[in-house]
């Protein structure tokens, strides 16, 4: 059983390229969740580029119905989750679950009161910049030197008030104290990495790190190539990843992320298929099964239930 709190995989759904009901192209469908054993994916909304400063709620709008469009054409076997208890849920059904984000804050068009509708819609998680710069602050990718605006601390203070989950991952650095320091929830990086073990711009210092895991957070091991190995990575990666993590704060503050659809993967991953491999390699690098449970479901459940109640 697994949670995975990232994939990109609605941008493909959404323009008709494909869907989720049978085994098909991509890296995420529902017969390969199933099968590898997931409790809940979480799919995120994600505005390319050509919507971000003129169509950015409107395409978020299409990609939350296509979700829904396909949890209904599935007869049970895609369940929206919006709260811990739905999620509890899910565990006794025969369905897998699906939780929605946006990857971000561009789909709010500058307005607190679209954050309201789209939490109403189902929306249960927020990252507050893609790597380009929007009205609640700097990402990673264009960087001028300054944290959240005060529109993003208004956002912030707005997401603690509702119960949704605010996300670092692709936030410039001073962005991310700016978090830290309104936030009063748990702080998650949703598909993000370890900076010590590859220095990808996208990556983690461990002074990150250590700072998540003491909001009670938790870090998404991201499965892209480039932010797990400077040269040839492997599934062996993503186990160095979370082992450095763990050996720094603690195994309660690391997970999944896998950026399915979203990202270049390693040769020997293929997608969802490959998440029962990945936990076997656990195991076999001396994991016990209850810190398996708390990588693959048990932390991220910890943090659902803290938020979103």
């Amino acid at each position: 059983m697994y949670i995975d709190f990232h994939c990109d995989t609605l941008m493909d759904v959404t323009d008709g390229r494909r869907g989720l009901a049978g085994h098909g192209a991509g890296n995420i469908d529902l017969p390969r969740l199933k099968e590898a054993g997931a409790l809940m994916q979480v799919f995120a909304c994600f505005v390319e580029d050509r919507y971000a400063y003129k169509e950015a709620a409107n395409r978020t709008l299409a990609m939350i119905d296509s979700f829904y469009n396909e949890a209904c054409g599935s007869e049970g076997q895609l369940i929206p989750v919006d709260s811990y208890n739905g999620l509890t849920d899910v565990k006794s059904s025969d369905g897998v679950g699906g939780m929605l984000s946006i990857e971000g804050g561009e789909s709010l068009e500058g307005s607190l009161y679209m954050l309201r509708d789209f939490y109403r819609l189902g929306v249960r998680a927020l990252t507050l910049t893609w790597s380009r710069r929007n009205e609640l602050g700097d990402g990673i990718g264009e960087d001028s030197g300054s944290g959240l605006t005060g529109f993003g601390k208004s956002v912030v203070k707005e997401m603690n008030r509702l119960g949704m989950i605010v996300d670092v991952s692709h936030l410039n650095e001073d962005g991310f104290w700016d978090i830290v320091n309104v936030c009063n929830d748990p702080v998650i990086a949703s598909h993000s990495d370890c900076k010590a073990l590859c220095s990808h711009k996208r990556n983690l210092t461990d002074e990150q790190i250590k700072v998540i895991a003491d909001t009670g957070g938790v870090i998404g091991i991201n499965f892209a190539s480039s932010f797990l190995n400077s040269g040839q990575a492997g599934k062996q990666d993503i186990i160095k990843h979370i082992d450095h993590i763990a050996d720094l704060v603690g195994i309660d503050y690391v997970g999944f992320g896998s950026d399915f659809d979203g990202c270049n993967l390693p040769g020997d991953i293929h997608g969802a298929e490959d998440m029962p491999d990945i936990l076997q390699l656990l195991r076999n690098n001396g994991y016990s099964q209850e810190d398996v449970d708390k990588i693959s479901y048990k932390n991220w459940e910890r943090v659902i239930k803290k938020v979103l109640g």
